[in-house]
């Protein structure tokens, strides 16, 4: 599927709930599908900078696309990171840095979050896409 198909198919899901607390709900449920990171990778360097949870996210390139796992400490934020994960896992490096996320704000979830934790999502999409780019760059590099 295309980064664009799964964000459609994304909000489809959430179109099918009529308030904020199943939407939140369903969040939690996704978290706990997170391709978790593995231990030996919460280290300092992979935590997301800027958030009001702990988020690790880490990558690495695998037969030309990327392969993203994560955690956080936080049910809600695991729940997010896992949507962007399910958006951006196994796409080609330069369709993750050249993507424009929609979702976002057509399930409302940029309306629906605590300052903090927005600030929390911009920062988990600006490091995935910092690691499309440092691929991307290896890639042409070669």
């Amino acid at each position: 599927m295309t980064i664009k198909e799964i964000q459609d198919q994304i909000i489809e899901e959430f179109s099918s709930f009529e308030d904020w607390m199943d939407k939140y709900n369903y969040l939690i449920e996704l978290g706990r599908d997170c391709p978790i990171i593995e231990e030996k990778d919460k280290k300092e360097t992979n935590i997301i900078k800027g958030c009001q949870s702990r988020v690790w996210v880490s990558a690495e390139l695998i037969d030309g696309k990327m392969d993203i796992k994560a955690d956080s400490d936080a049910v809600i934020t695991k729940g997010i990171v896992t949507l962007l994960l399910r958006v951006f896992n196994n796409q080609p490096p330069q369709e993750v840095y050249d993507s424009e996320l929609y979702f976002i704000d057509e399930i409302g979830l940029s309306t629906h979050l605590s300052p903090t934790r927005s600030n929390g999502l911009v920062a988990m999409v600006k490091q995935i896409k910092l690691y499309a780019l440092a691929f991307t760059l290896k890639n042409s590099a070669l």
